[in-house]
């Protein structure tokens, strides 16, 4: 859900069983005491309470196993409430259309670890109230399913709604950016170019499963056939640093520049027609999350992909992102297969993670051509180092 602002350095994420994602959608379960969760837990329910300005919780800890938030919205818009896995990016459960003046609840069951907690008033934007959600060991709370089909079932319906509100989050970032773009105002779009696209990268092979919206969104100039119309993010992206672009380059025109930001607009909400609501078989996750790492190797870790910007390491960040949801959507299902190679997943996503953030700051990540040799080998060798260990992963969780 909501992404980090300005992408913050991330924590490796949680291996979180939604079941929320599941039952969120239930009020509260008929036969129960007040106070109490479904299936008899004595834990007190939390409350919270989202207005247009807030996002109030009860409380911030709970013990692990069976949680309920009842979600009240005092405010005069419809409203929604997350709860994010410890890099505020997975979603761990979620209730959508809360209308004014309701209430309903949402149940997970959790293991202990950190999480976060964050409301959507207008379900639209990054959410506010984000505060921090500790839940606590327990030895009262139930062992974790062995069943695979039961892990699986929960990745696929937490990795559709992953893949929603990455698109949510790219039509408002695009009509942002569009707008600044074709009112003239450069530095407004150059602020928002990077952060606007992570979305995009984070679903890439989502996206290019839809015929030529991928080449009309995100086509780069060298791989333009003789006479094929540019358009795209990397069109623009040439435009808004010309003076990086070859001897010559003129500048396109307010005409030029308006089409281009109407097409970019258009193409995402039809991106997002094709992609709300999509299911994704066992397959699609364990490939999608190869595939994104395919992404780091083939085009981010060479400078090719951000070739004016420069922003490269922001796009393999939004790559990495997606790759690392996808795996612990799955991560039980490794760790009931192969446990050694969950092991050595999670080592290798925390290692490419840190060099990563050794590149980011107070202002974004560092430009691609301001990287040493060096730098650029450890990332290299990093995505390198996982690439075995993740190319595994269809084999290891479909037919192990």
């Amino acid at each position: 859900m909501p992404a980090r602002l300005p992408l913050p350095g991330r924590l490796p994420l949680l291996s979180v069983l939604a079941l929320g994602m599941l039952l969120g959608t239930a009020g509260c379960a008929t036969g129960t005491t007040p106070g109490m969760t479904p299936g008899g837990d004595t834990n007190p329910a939390i409350t919270v309470k989202s207005s247009a300005t807030d996002c109030t919780v009860s409380a911030h800890e709970a013990p692990a196993g069976t949680i309920r938030f009842t979600v009240s919205n005092t405010g005069d818009t419809v409203t929604e409430f997350y709860l994010l896995g410890e890099d505020k990016l997975r979603i761990a459960g979620e209730v959508e259309n809360i209308g004014p003046g309701l209430s309903r609840d949402l149940v997970v069951q959790l293991p202990a670890g950190t999480y976060y907690t964050t409301c959507k008033p207008g379900m639209q934007g990054d959410g506010i109230g984000t505060a921090k959600f500790t839940v606590t060991p327990s030895a009262s709370a139930p062992k974790v399913s062995a069943d695979v089909a039961l892990h699986v079932e929960n990745a696929t319906t937490a990795y559709a709604a992953y893949v929603d509100e990455q698109v949510q989050q790219l039509v408002e970032g695009t009509a942002r950016f569009a707008a600044a773009y074709t009112a003239g105002d450069d530095d407004a779009a150059r602020a928002l170019y990077a952060p606007t696209r992570i979305h995009w990268e984070r679903i890439e092979t989502v996206a290019e499963s839809f015929g030529d919206l991928d080449p009309r969104l995100d086509a780069r100039e060298a791989d333009l056939a003789p006479g094929e119309d540019w358009t795209g993010w990397h069109a623009i992206e040439k435009d808004l640093w010309a003076e990086n672009a070859e001897p010559g380059f003129a500048r396109y025109t307010p005409a030029h520049r308006a089409e281009l930001a109407r097409q970019l607009v258009a193409d995402t909400a039809t991106l997002q027609q094709k992609a709300t609501g999509q299911s994704f078989t066992l397959t699609q996750q364990t490939n999608g999350a190869i595939g994104l790492l395919d992404e780091v190797a083939g085009s981010k870790i060479s400078g090719e992909e951000e070739f004016w910007s420069h922003t490269d390491l922001s796009d393999f960040q939004g790559n990495i992102d997606g790759a690392r949801v996808l795996y612990q959507g799955l991560r039980e299902v490794v760790v009931a297969k192969e446990p050694a190679l969950a092991t050595q997943l999670d080592g290798g996503f925390a290692s490419l993670q840190a060099l990563l953030d050794a590149q980011h700051g107070a202002d974004g990540f560092t430009p691609y051509t301001e990287l040493t040799s060096a730098e650029i080998k450890a990332l290299s060798d990093q995505v390198n180092a996982l690439g075995e260990p993740l190319g595994r992963l269809t084999s290891v969780v479909v037919a192990g």
